[in-house]
């Protein structure tokens, strides 16, 4: 019977030791919750002050128009059709050998990406990242695209008809033009006269496929002895306090701002970008803890480029950021949070924006990450880092493991109703109900339990929406996405504070009344 005793009292014990063990975990768990939300800021309601220190053309197109040749920007994708064979010139196999001009149709091996040597004179970057040149140390008239940096041999004139722009003609290094002698035989040989007719072998018909507009196109579009002032000039106008003002008094708390990797060096720059943008973002921070605002410096664009678009910063529209890179853009979120850990305005800082599923892999993005991370605690333990989920082909919830083991850790998501065929087909109510659903759900699979905060970092009032519209409809779709992206528990950030099109800027949609805060 004694036995039987302490046999079911040493279960009662094992039990109830079992329990205060469940009891102490729960607590921590629900300690490093609050711990995480416990913050009289949350959520945010935040804007993106896009365009400002990383440009887009879209969003300020009058920052471009002066440049001469402003169509042939770098990256530029062109294509170059014979008026002779009307045939389109390519790269065989992608690039690694010669050109040849026997395709009726043109597609990636027919496109060539331009590298802006000056106003006329381009680098030819092929499919397979080659570049065109001249055989044989320029002594012949072969042309190839072996070359994996561009040097002279690498650098051809375009020669634009005056009444006529897509008519070119194609200089070489070696004072010849281009010409298509035959489908299998393209050289740089022509010396005859540039009649610009149909017949000349010399003349091809270019065709602009796409163009980028972003901060290296500009600083290289207008160069070195006119981009630092039209770059000032631009920082210096584009925001200034008064907007800060009016975003805190319209009921903003927060500003996400976008900068680029070459602000760490921004003393001297490397070439084309200019230097400048830290004083403005000095500025910003400022004006931050004047008017009781907090800012997020969000990595927007990164080197070699995390997804091939003109706000990463890239030349050439290719997406190469990698292992490699790691250590260099690790270096610049240290940089980013030594400078601003001294201020109270510093709310968070986010390690990416936007990396592409497509080229950045999982591996290295976390890799990046826990490192970044580790470089922003050796200055502050209470500003927030932000993880950016990949675009693309990835899973929304693939980095929750990761965030739950660093403190202070949110994960960003960008929702818009557009970029998709899907939206084209959508009516006003369908893009309301889209939001108040499908968003919603989305959200919920990154809105953790386990301390780990949701941001959803870019949306916008804009659609795609074919029928006639009133300000009632985007007063309902703009007080859908309130609601839904309301419940992000770290906040939202609307895209953008100011733009040349209406319904991206939030300062517009407030001033008239299309967003109530």
């Amino acid at each position: 019977m004694l036995a039987e005793f302490c046999l079911v009292k040493k279960m009662a014990i094992n039990f109830y030791m079992k329990l205060l063990l469940a009891f102490y975990c729960f607590s921590w768990l629900f300690s490093l919750t609050i711990a995480q939300s416990d913050d009289p800021n949350l959520p945010f309601k935040a804007v993106n002050l896009g365009g400002w220190l990383v440009a887009e053309g879209w969003m300020k197109p009058s920052l471009f128009q002066n440049i001469p040749n402003s169509d042939l920007l770098d990256g530029t994708q062109v294509q170059f059709k014979s008026t002779m064979l009307n045939k389109y010139i390519s790269t065989e196999n992608g690039g690694g050998t010669i050109l040849v001009a026997n395709r009726a149709s043109a597609s990636g091996w027919e496109t060539f990406r331009l590298w802006r040597v000056n106003e006329s004179s381009f680098n030819l970057r092929v499919f397979n990242k080659q570049f065109v040149g001249l055989d044989n140390q320029g002594q012949g008239s072969n042309v190839v695209a072996v070359s994996k940096a561009p040097k002279a041999l690498e650098t051809f004139q375009i020669v634009r008809k005056d009444d006529d722009p897509n008519r070119v003609c194609i200089k070489a290094p070696n004072g010849f033009f281009l010409q298509a002698k035959s489908e299998s035989l393209v050289t740089a040989d022509y010396g005859g006269s540039l009649d610009w007719g149909d017949q000349n072998p010399s003349v091809f018909r270019m065709e602009i496929v796409r163009t980028l507009k972003g901060e290296f196109q500009v600083t290289n579009g207008y160069g070195p002895n006119k981009a630092p002032q039209i770059m000032r000039d631009h920082w210096n106008s584009y925001i200034v306090e008064d907007d800060f003002i009016f975003m805190s008094q319209n009921g903003l708390n927060a500003v996400r701002i976008p900068v680029g990797w070459w602000i760490k060096y921004d003393q001297t720059p490397p070439k084309p970008f200019v230097g400048g943008s830290l004083q403005a973002l000095d500025n910003a921070f400022t004006w931050a803890q004047k008017h009781n605002m907090k800012v997020i410096v969000d990595l927007h664009a990164v080197p070699g480029s995390q997804n091939g678009n003109e706000h990463s910063g890239t030349r050439d529209g290719y997406l190469e950021w990698g292992d490699s890179n790691i250590d260099e853009t690790v270096s610049v979120i240290d940089f980013v949070a030594e400078r601003y850990s001294r201020y109270s305005s510093l709310a968070a800082i986010e390690f990416m924006n936007e990396p592409d599923a497509s080229g950045v892999t999982i591996d290295n993005l976390s890799k990046y990450y826990k490192a970044a991370y580790d470089a922003v605690r050796k200055h502050t333990s209470s500003a927030y880092v932000i993880l950016s989920n990949r675009l693309g082909d990835a899973r929304s919830n693939e980095f929750l493991s990761l965030a739950n083991g660093l403190d202070r850790s949110v994960i960003d998501v960008h929702y818009y109703n557009l970029f998709s065929e899907e939206f084209e087909k959508m009516n006003v109510q369908e893009n309301i109900d889209y939001i108040y659903n499908k968003r919603s759900a989305q959200l919920q699979e990154v809105t953790s339990t386990n301390g780990v905060l949701s941001f959803v970092g870019e949306w916008t009032a804009e659609w795609l929406v074919k029928e006639q519209t009133t300000i009632e409809d985007y007063q309902k779709f703009a007080k859908a996405q309130l609601d839904v992206y309301g419940k992000a528990t770290f906040g939202w950030a609307y895209w953008s504070y100011k733009n040349v099109n209406n319904h991206w800027s939030l300062k517009w949609m407030i001033e008239n009344n299309y967003i109530r805060l």
